[in-house]
This record gives C-alpha cells, sequence and structure tokens, in this order.
C-alpha cells in the first residue's frame, strides 16, 4: 500500500502529469514499444528520483512496459504531494511525502525497497547505501540499476573499487543525453528559475559566485552571464579552471571570492565548499544555495552556530544574522535550489534523461546473465537512439555520411 500525504490532491497531480506527458515526445515513443515489446513483464523496479512530474511520467512508461514499480523520491524538500498522490492513484505503489525528517525520510525508501526489487532507478545513491546496509535482504532478487547522478555514480565507483557493490549498475549521468543536455542546460535553467521565483529579486548587475565548472556549474555560469550577471568561478580542477577562464569568467578562490559575491550557488557535488570562515567575509543580504546532490556543501549548521539570530524571510529562505551585523540568506535549506525551491528541470530536458533510465534499464535487462558486479557506461547505441528520436521530435534533419566518408573515416591510407 502507498504512504502519502493526501489522496484528494491526486486531481491537481494528474494535471501537472498530463502537463508534462505532452513535451516528452522521446519517452513518449518508447513507451509505445515498451507496451508492445513488455520488457519487464514479471519484474519489480524500485525508482528513487526526485518525486515530481517527470519522474512520474517515466514511472507510468516503465509500468506500461509490463513492471511493478514501487517509487519514492530522492529529497524530501523535492517531493510533491500531489503528484505522489496522483500516481498512486495511476497504479503505482507510491512512498513519498514532502519535509519529512531524516528518519521518516529513510523510512519512506526502506518501505519502497521492500518489494524485493529486480531493478533499481537511484539518484544519489540512497537505494544502494540501504541496501548495503539497513535493507541488505532485499537484495534477493535484485539484478541491476542505473544512477541518475555525478555524485551517486563517483559513490558507485567507489563501492566497485572496495568491492561492496550490490548489483550491476550503470552510469546513467555520463552518457551524453544525460549530462550534456540535463546537467548543462536543465541545471542552468532550472536553478535560476527556483532562485528568482524565491528571490523576486534581478540578477542582472549582481555578482554571482559559481563553485565547481562541471557541467552543471557550465550550466549555471552561462545562464547567469546571459542575465547580465558579473560572474566568478571556484574551482579545484586546473584544467575546467582554465575553461571557465576561456568562457570569459573570472577565476578565484573562494576565500577571495567570498567579500564579493551577492549570490553563491555550489555545483560541486563535494562537502564544506562554503564555511565558516567565508559567512564572515560575506556582505549584507548575500545570497547563499546549492545546485550539488546533497545539503553539505554550504555549512549551514556551522552558520547557524555563528549567528545571533534567525529568522524565516521568505519561504524558502532563512536568514542568519551574525554578529557584524550582516544578514545571510540560505535558500532551500541548503538543499538542492532547483527542486528545494523550484520545480526542477523543464520536461523536455527530463524526456532525454528519462529516456536513457527507461533504455539502460532495458539493456540490463538483456544483458543481465552476463553482468559483472560493476559499473557499467551507457552504450553509445541508447545515446545516439535518443539524440535521433529527440532530433525527429523537433523536426531537425542532419547530414548522414556516406559509405565513402565511412570508409575514409574508420580507414588509415590516404587517398
Amino acid at each position: 500500500m502507498s504512504n502519502i500525504k493526501d489522496p484528494y490532491l491526486a486531481p491537481a497531480g494528474k494535471r501537472k502529469i498530463e502537463w508534462v506527458r505532452s513535451f516528452m515526445p522521446a519517452l513518449s515513443e518508447i513507451e509505445k514499444r515498451f507496451e508492445k515489446e513488455q520488457p519487464f513483464k514479471g519484474l519489480r523496479i524500485a525508482v528513487s528520483v526526485h518525486l515530481e512530474a517527470k519522474t512520474a511520467n517515466l514511472g507510468l512508461v516503465l509500468k506500461k512496459g509490463g513492471a511493478d514499480v514501487y517509487l519514492t523520491g530522492c529529497n524530501p524538500l523535492s517531493t510533491q504531494d500531489d503528484v505522489a498522490a496522483a500516481v498512486a492513484e495511476m497504479g503505482i505503489q507510491t512512498y513519498g511525502i514532502y519535509g519529512v525528517n531524516p528518519r521518516e525520510y529513510e523510512d519512506l525508501l526502506a518501505e519502497t525497497l521492500a518489494c524485493n526489487p529486480h531493478l533499481i532507478v537511484d539518484d544519489g545513491g540512497d537505494l544502494i547505501n540501504l541496501l548495503g546496509d539497513r535493507c541488505k535482504a532485499n537484495t534477493v532478487d535484485l539484478f541491476g540499476g542505473c544512477e541518475e547522478t555525478t555524485t551517486g555514480i563517483l559513490r558507485l565507483k567507489a563501492r566497485e573499487r572496495e568491492g561492496v557493490l550490490p548489483c550491476p549498475m550503470m552510469a546513467v549521468n555520463d552518457a551524453k543525453a544525460k549530462h550534456y543536455y540535463d546537467n548543462k542546460y536543465g541545471t542552468g535553467q532550472s536553478v535560476w528559475t527556483a532562485i528568482m521565483d524565491t528571490t523576486n529579486l534581478v540578477v542582472a548587475g549582481k555578482t554571482v559566485v559559481v563553485a565547481g565548472y562541471g557541467w552543471c556549474g557550465k550550466g549555471v555560469a552561462m545562464r547567469a552571464k546571459g542575465m547580465g550577471a558579473n560572474v566568478i568561478v571556484t574551482e579545484i580542477d586546473p584544467f575546467k579552471a582554465l575553461d571557465a577562464t576561456m568562457d570569459g569568467f573570472h577565476i578565484m578562490t573562494m576565500d577571495e571570492a567570498a567579500p564579493l559575491g551577492d549570490i553563491f550557488v555550489t555545483v560541486t557535488g563535494c562537502k564544506d565548499v562554503i564555511v565558516g570562515r567565508h559567512f564572515a567575509m560575506m556582505k549584507d543580504n548575500a545570497i547563499l544555495c546549492n545546485a550539488g546532490h546533497f545539503d553539505c556543501e554550504v555549512n549551514v549548521a556551522e552558520l547557524s552556530k555563528m549567528a545571533t539570530k534567525q529568522e524565516v524571510k521568505r519561504r524558502n529562505i532563512m536568514g542568519y544574522t551574525l554578529s557584524n551585523g550582516n544578514t545571510l540568506h540560505v535558500l532551500g535549506e541548503g538543499r538542492l535550489v532547483n527542486l528545494a525551491c523550484g520545480k526542477g528541470h523543464p520536461a523536455e530536458i527530463m524526456d532525454m534523461s528519462f529516456s536513457v533510465q527507461a533504455l539502460s534499464l532495458e539493456w540490463l535487462v538483456k544483458h543481465k546473465d552476463e553482468l559483472e558486479t560493476k559499473v557499467y557506461k551507457v552504450p553509445d547505441s541508447i545515446d545516439d537512439e535518443i539524440g535521433k528520436a529527440k532530433l525527429a521530435a523537433m523536426g531537425i534533419e542532419i547530414d548522414k555520411l556516406t559509405k565513402d566518408q565511412e570508409a575514409y573515416l574508420s580507414g588509415w591510407a590516404v587517398d
């Protein structure tokens, strides 16, 4: 039985799901094939991704493919109660409630895994963590899974090195259809949509500090620059720093950037990117938020200890007044800002990301008897299929190589 806040919220959630389904054409084409071929017939799939309308659509596509789907969130502040109610009413076992505490959140994940899944879809590694500990008994039928995020993949590879990975896993975030599109364009837009909606402040003319220049950081910096901000990038990787320089951004350490920034966005996947010494140097009314997966990049606990006063300024904004009189504003408790304070990536973006998930799960089913317990790259054939489907849905045609051109590129002889 589902565990949701209120089943009577379902009509509003259904409208959200119907809306996004209209803008996810690649996944719709996959759904049509899945319905005919039933690749997941008799299989149980546990899905832990931000529980909102686009994720609900993925769950429905997997259900059409024959799966028994068990759906939960991956962040207590990104779950939308109306969507959870809707997808539960549409025949998917759903375990998600907005705003639960950490223990209650883990309990919802454990309820999801109680189905003894054959396959999992993870976002940040919470399911994998439980399957290696509290829910170890629920691995009895498990033969594979997919991971959505950079942070999650780093942890999977660490588990693989130490020999504690519970099943073969697909590195979905590393697929071209995921990180080129989702991380850069999805994060770039959704982060700023959330910040602007939450603060109701202008971006143009402000100094924005972006910590991390991976694909997500590229998107955040690009959109800030496009809206007229002065952008500073902080990095630990020399080549990413050089890349940011060539893209026209200022490179500094966080110690140098802290007194200059009006808005800070962390996108690193690491902890303690902004800490006490940085808070002490910041301007009055500086805004801090995180676009990495976990809420440890901005050390909010340290800021809370430093503060002489804490006050809710607006919905999803907590103000921390320091002994020097300056007030710093943290958005969404330092959690993933585009979902804690917004509605996540646009539907057209998640169309590609969730197409990768769906086809990767199908690949795992087809190859389950030959897989080792390690992290697998998404095959190029899956990326190519999704790219072609997306272009076709957009009415875009591209050139094709002639046989002579193929021979030229694949050979070593010079004509």
